[in-house]
Formats: structure tokens, C-alpha cells, sequence
């Protein structure tokens, strides 16, 4: 029987689009304090999400290293192509930005709310520092909605390693087969949960991902739809 339900956090509680915007307010800030606001931020911005993507499908299922050194290292490289030092406060605010900027999907509250109200466990599991993932979430209204926040800084590597899978089944006291994780990539995501024996819901709202879809055991369109997946699941 079905006892719990994780989540990853950004492109799947949250929007790349809120994302985007919060990032781009990252770059306009790092620039006015570094007095070179005459900079492009949106150029700025563009390299500085070619360099993390790059930085981070390189660490995919390998040791955790701090993500606010990895992004301050990809932000140090771009200030040295572009003759501007970044701020002492870069993580601060970072930090600051997200909490303002930071964009639930339309239905996520809902639907943590409907699940909640299943009385099933509710669990984060992503790619995040600890002091991250506490500040979005609380700012975002939803963190006490959570009974278990599972992060790569936690277990000491990124998804799709089995360790952050495994870590939260044991804090929520539940076995594999018992737990679903909804997430936004089919490769980390998916593959991360199959590989402990989780079931797997790929979020995938304009099918782009369709190529991949062979690595999840389900698709849904909008995260509303995974209360009635549930439900399903919980009469089985």
C-alpha cells in the first residue's frame, strides 16, 4: 500500500520560469554591487546558466560538493571574462533572491494539501544545501507541509545516486515499494527512484521529454493529476 510521496523542488513544486526571472535578478544585483551595472544582465545570465548546467550534469550521481561553491566557482568565471568582481555576499544573495522571486506551480498547494490530506507522508528529495532549500521553501509558505526534507548535502551525493533515495525512505519509515517520487527528469529523477524500487511520475507539462519517458512508470501533465494517480495506487 501506498504510504508516501516525495518530490523534487525546482521544475517540479517549482517553475524554471520563476526560476529564470529569480537568476536574472541574481546577475542585475551582482552587478550593481560590483559597479558594472553598464553590463548586460541578461548576457551575464545567459552564461552564467550555460556554465551551472554544464558544472552540474558533470556531478550527476557523483559526491556532493557544495552548490554555493559550485555556482560562486561558474560566477567567478564569467566576472573574469567580463572584468567585474563578484560580491563577498554572493550566497546571501542568492539566497535572498530566490525567497522573493521563487514561483509555485498553479497547483502545487493544492494538490501537497489533497495528499496531506490522504494521510500520506510527504518528502523532498533534491539536489539542494540545507540552507537553500529551508529559506525557498518557508518563503514559499509550504515548508511545514513536509515531514521530511531530503537533500544531496545530507547524503553526500547528487540524484540520481541511490543515497538521497534511500535516506528519505528511511525517514519517512517506509519500504520502496511504498513510495512514489514526482519529478521533472527522466534520467535523474526516474532512473534515481527505479534504481531503490520507488515508482517513478515524470511531471512533463508540454511532453518535451517524450524521448525519455521509457525511464519513468508514469507521465502526467500537471501535478494535480498525481492526487488521482495516488488515489489509485492507494486502493491496489
Amino acid at each position: 500500500m501506498l504510504k508516501a510521496v516525495f518530490f523534487d523542488f525546482v521544475g517540479t513544486l517549482i517553475t524554471k520560469r520563476g526560476e529564470n526571472i529569480t537568476h536574472q535578478n541574481i546577475m542585475r544585483e551582482v552587478l550593481r554591487k560590483a559597479g558594472r551595472s553598464e553590463l548586460d544582465y541578461l548576457m551575464v545570465w545567459g552564461e552564467y546558466e550555460e556554465e551551472t548546467g554544464r558544472r552540474f550534469r558533470e556531478l550527476a550521481g557523483r559526491p556532493y560538493v557544495r552548490i554555493r561553491d559550485v555556482d560562486t566557482e561558474a560566477l567567478r568565471k564569467i566576472a573574469e571574462r567580463h572584468g567585474f568582481t563578484v560580491p563577498e555576499d554572493f550566497w546571501e544573495i542568492n539566497i535572498s533572491m530566490h525567497e522573493r522571486h521563487g514561483e509555485l506551480f498553479p497547483d502545487a498547494l493544492e494538490t501537497l494539501r489533497s495528499l496531506k490530506a490522504l494521510g500520506l507522508h510527504l518528502g523532498i528529495i533534491t539536489d539542494s544545501d540545507n540552507d537553500y532549500i529551508k529559506a525557498h521553501l518557508k518563503a514559499l509558505g509550504i515548508y511545514d507541509i513536509f515531514d521530511s526534507i531530503t537533500t544531496c548535502e545530507d547524503t553526500g551525493f547528487y540524484k540520481p545516486h541511490p543515497a538521497p533515495f534511500r535516506l528519505a525512505l528511511e525517514r519517512a519509515g517506509v519500504k520502496p515499494e511504498e513510495a512514489i517520487y514526482v519529478g521533472d527528469n527522466p534520467a535523474k529523477d526516474c532512473v534515481g527512484a527505479k534504481n531503490v524500487g520507488m515508482l517513478s511520475v515524470l511531471l512533463d507539462p508540454n511532453a518535451t521529454k517524450r524521448e525519455l519517458w521509457g525511464n519513468c512508470d508514469f507521465i502526467v501533465s500537471k501535478l494535480g493529476e498525481v492526487v488521482e494517480l495516488v488515489k489509485g495506487l492507494m486502493e491496489r
